[in-house]
């Protein structure tokens, strides 16, 4: 009997991109050519532990496409990380760039690694001992990391620093997602989960719901869904149930949310909040919510739970929550989805504002950000829709190929050298 396998994050990736050149009827030619990643670093480098002990860890930095201007994307931490996620995670960005319509290539970097076991102390070494190992590869013209699940704005600085230290002289256009005090940008913290906001309420404005109070429940309570929660309840919208990796919780009435993170302050998740009723995972996902935030990890919406997926909205907040086989599942049940591709651009549009004050030495008012921001994002959304409502496609499928077309165009016009 034949042992059913699941699809690689990058066979997905593929999949996906496969879907899209046949929508735009991409070349063969060019088609080969963007299937494919440019360049893949894989690095094995030795770190001094806090016991004195030597460890030796992998890592990864690939760009896929940098046709319309340097690679950009985050760097992961995580022990399940591989060089096939980093391919997938890499080509995705390309297509997020260029959806959204910022001048970045595509790039992923990872570490595969527990960055909750490392102290403080061994995390510095192994990110400046990383840096130094790709720094062939990154810079403010060439290759732009950022934060991504398990790294930060401390970890943003180590890098920017190491690089610094190399060249001699202050890089701060080398990274993005720093701290402000080393030239980060206002606003960025808060940028994925209000990129989210921008697009769930532009959503529900297009899809005319008469809900009086409109619903949310939103699957992962890390930077991304406690924004979105905030910003969504700033608007008006009751969030009715959260989710962390320990527990769920969920009221029908609302939730307070300034209480609730209170409590995950002192209790470290939301599990056993007062206020609410203990569910499951899996539950929330089924509530009877207007709006569906999956902000946690990869593949929760699947073939097996689609169909019961009670939200009319899911804003795809995690990048690839929603597999291929639910994508067609929510269409069919007529679920409007707000994909990874635009819902999560946030963070990277908001890194774009950073690299280009960065590099001017200029620097913005958060104000001035969020507005800008609002307006990259939102008529990123309506091109999307208006491709998806021409061509009788989901928005997925709409917003990869006009990614795709983007960046066929850039490749076709600048040729093959030599």
């Amino acid at each position: 009997m034949a042992v059913e396998t699941r699809a690689s994050a990058y066979q997905t990736a593929q999949r996906r991109f496969d879907a899209a050149a046949d929508v735009i009827g991409l070349s063969d030619d060019t088609r080969r050519t963007l299937r494919e990643v440019k360049r893949e670093l894989t690095v094995h480098f030795p770190v001094r532990m806090d016991d004195g002990s030597v460890h030796v860890f992998t890592g990864w930095r690939v760009q896929h496409n940098i046709s319309r201007g340097p690679a950009k994307g985050g760097i992961r931490y995580h022990p399940q990380a591989n060089l096939e996620l980093v391919k997938a995670l890499a080509m995705l960005m390309t297509w997020k760039c260029a959806a959204v319509g910022i001048p970045y290539g595509g790039s992923k970097g990872a570490v595969a690694c527990d960055p909750t076991k490392l102290s403080l102390n061994e995390l510095e070494h192994l990110t400046r001992r990383f840096a130094t190992e790709i720094a062939i590869l990154i810079g403010p013209e060439k290759d732009i990391p950022a934060p991504d699940m398990g790294t930060n704005p401390q970890v943003m600085a180590w890098i920017m620093d190491t690089i610094s230290m190399h060249s001699g002289h202050s890089v701060t256009a080398s990274v993005t997602g720093k701290p402000v005090d080393v030239g980060g940008s206002e606003g960025r913290t808060d940028a994925p989960g209000r990129g989210a906001t921008y697009l769930t309420l532009e959503a529900l404005k297009y899809l005319h719901f008469d809900d009086q109070t409109p619903t949310v429940a939103i699957q992962g309570f890390g930077q991304v869904g406690r924004s979105a929660a905030r910003l969504l309840d700033e608007a008006g919208l009751t969030i009715v149930a959260v989710s962390d990796s320990k527990g769920a919780i969920h009221n029908p009435k609302g939730l307070d949310l300034s209480a609730l993170e209170e409590h995950r302050q002192v209790r470290g998740g939301v599990g056993g909040f007062k206020k609410a009723e203990s569910i499951t995972n899996e539950e929330l996902l089924e509530l009877p919510v207007t709006v569906l935030v999956p902000a946690a990890i990869e593949q929760q919406i699947t073939e097996d739970n689609a169909g019961k997926i009670r939200a009319r909205l899911v804003t795809e907040g995690a990048n690839a929550a929603v597999t291929p086989e639910a994508d067609q599942i929510l269409h069919d049940r007529g679920i409007f989805l707000v994909p990874d591709i635009i819902a999560n651009a946030g963070g990277v549009i908001v890194s774009y504002f950073e690299w280009v004050q960065d590099l001017q030495a200029f620097f913005w008012e958060e104000e001035e950000i969020n507005t800008k921001l609002h307006h990259v994002i939102t008529r990123a959304f309506y091109e999307i829709l208006h491709m998806s409502v021409n061509k009788h496609i989901d928005m997925r499928l709409a917003a990869y190929a006009l990614a795709v077309q983007r960046v066929a165009n850039a490749t076709t016009v600048r040729g093959i050298y030599p």
